[in-house]
């Protein structure tokens, strides 16, 4: 994002006080001044009017961005981490982001009820691999006529940038950051498989611009 957007909309993490940790507002200027992700989503999304989940939706970012991109469909994030969603709730609020909502939910437990367009951003890789097919079962489900699957994650393609993919994910959970470690990542060709059995119209994209990530855009098309 330009860094003008990406200071506006990460203002809305600043503390009440002047004194207060700002650690939430740096992360959410960086990521959005730096990450292709949210432009990248926001295209697949654009000719989409469909109600979206956000699963694994972290402090919400997606949410600032659609709204600030003038898109106004309706809006759902959830997310296993409570802190998150504590922060999630106040930063939507700060800005008064309409039509949001924030749960947590585990994903590995089950998926919430919804019926329209899905998001699943760097969440496939830290779900038990056990889990991974009835998530993506179930975001299939929900989709809608015109809706659509978004989701961001590494591939397991052997690449040098899927073993950078790897370490990095795992740093971020000795950080802290992330309260799981990466499980395992996807199989390009076992995802587009089961999209088609699904019916569904799949578009594969690199997605990490000027990161030394193996990140891809896959968006799921239900005609």
């Amino acid at each position: 994002m330009p860094r003008g957007e990406a200071t506006a909309i990460a203002r809305a993490f600043l503390p009440a006080r002047w004194w207060h940790n700002r650690w939430h507002y740096h992360y959410a200027r960086l990521k959005l001044g730096s990450d292709p992700l949210y432009p990248g989503v926001l295209e697949a999304l654009r000719d989409t009017h469909a109600p979206l989940l956000d699963l694994g939706c972290g402090l919400g970012l997606l949410a600032h961005a659609l709204r600030r991109a003038g898109l106004a469909l309706p809006y759902r994030g959830v997310d296993n981490d409570a802190r998150k969603i504590a922060r999630a709730r106040e930063a939507a609020r700060a800005a008064a982001l309409p039509q949001v909502a924030f749960e947590v939910q585990d994903l590995a437990a089950g998926l919430p009820a919804h019926r329209g367009s899905v998001a699943l951003l760097d969440v496939l890789q830290f779900v038990p691999p056990a889990a991974q097919p009835a998530i993506l079962d179930g975001a299939i489900a929900m989709l809608t006529p015109g809706a659509k699957l978004v989701i961001r994650t590494g591939l397991d393609d052997g690449s040098r940038r899927a073993r950078i993919t790897r370490g990095m994910d795992a740093f971020s959970r000795l950080l802290g950051w992330m309260n799981a470690g990466p499980q395992r990542y996807p199989d390009p060709d076992a995802l587009q498989a089961r999209f088609a059995a699904a019916g569904l119209h799949a578009e594969f994209a690199p997605l990490h611009g000027r990161t030394p990530f193996n990140n891809w855009r896959i968006v799921a098309t239900r005609p």
